[in-house]
């Protein structure tokens, strides 16, 4: 008896530890500095060309790419979004488990949020440009403009490190990564091909160099080098090619003005280099607003 007691209370010692590991780690994550409705309501997914799908939510832009290798996903949203993107991937008909390949456009907390979450659950390879690694690995808390207070989502290593040009490939889809910093310093875009029965089409998920609030250029005391890189991104973006845009938010490529919820399948609706070209020059025109020295 006493040495079944004695293993009694070991085994009790061990779970309360685990419990105050748990609770302390999770007392390092750190609210979000936004909170954006938008980016928590549900939207019903769709095709939006070929094997590429929306599985995001209303504002937070995420995609499926299927191959017969197994799957994409590009951005995850906030902490806590897994549920949604996994009912939105089964609904379209598809496997969770089947995702292999994680990436972001960047790493923020609103596109890495369940990033952690997914790779669990799926055990996929978690890829991203290496100057965005150390802040996805610290959960934000390196981020030049939002970090320094601790993680606001749980870190994630990457299994690869991009660069500018690599290609990722799975079951015959191959992303050309491009590196397009300013909004962090991993910021990219992806370039890649999708087909349907009746042609292909080159999309192109663009990374907006959004200007936040309180950066001024050409540099910041963390990021000496932003004002240099959001020049290089406004003129890299201007000269890029595609049928069709995306971006990391709804609202940046207009999607609920070009489809409604049941609209039927229309590749075509997203068709808008226009829209694209004004955008562009409208954030070119913000950059410009924060210059210190014009």
């Amino acid at each position: 008896m006493p040495v079944i007691k004695k293993s009694l209370q070991i085994i009790l010692l061990i779970a309360n530890l685990s419990l105050i590991s748990f609770f302390s780690s999770a007392q390092k994550l750190i609210p979000p500095p936004v909170n954006n409705e938008a980016w928590t309501r549900d939207y019903e997914p769709f095709r939006i060309a070929g094997n590429l799908y929306y599985v995001g939510t209303y504002d937070l832009a995420c995609y499926l790419i299927t191959t017969p290798q197994g799957d994409i996903l590009i951005n995850t949203g906030l902490s806590g979004s897994m549920p949604m993107i996994q009912a939105h991937v089964e609904a379209l008909g598809f496997k969770f488990s089947d995702i292999k390949i994680l990436l972001t456009t960047h790493a923020h907390f609103d596109h890495v949020g369940a990033m952690a979450d997914i790779k669990k659950a799926t055990g996929a390879k978690m890829m991203i440009h290496e100057q965005d690694a150390p802040v996805l690995a610290d959960g934000g808390n390196s981020d030049y403009l939002f970090g320094g207070k601790g993680s606001m989502f749980e870190p994630v290593k990457a299994d690869r490190l991009l660069h500018d040009k690599d290609v990722v490939k799975l079951g015959g889809v191959e992303i050309t990564v491009l590196h397009h910093p300013g909004h962090t310093k991993g910021a990219c875009s992806f370039l890649f091909d999708v087909k349907d029965e009746r042609r292909a089409y080159q999309v192109l998920i663009a990374n907006m160099p959004t200007i936040n609030d309180g950066e001024k250029f050409p540099s910041m005391p963390t990021y000496p080098d932003i004002g240099k890189d959001y020049a290089y991104s406004f003129d890299a973006l201007k000269k890029l090619k595609f049928d069709i845009w995306l971006a990391s938010h709804a609202g940046q490529f207009g999607l609920h003005k070009k489809r409604k919820p049941g609209d039927s399948y229309n590749p075509e609706a997203f068709f808008d280099r226009p829209g694209y070209d004004a955008m562009v020059s409208s954030l070119q025109e913000a950059y410009q607003k924060n210059l210190i020295n014009k």
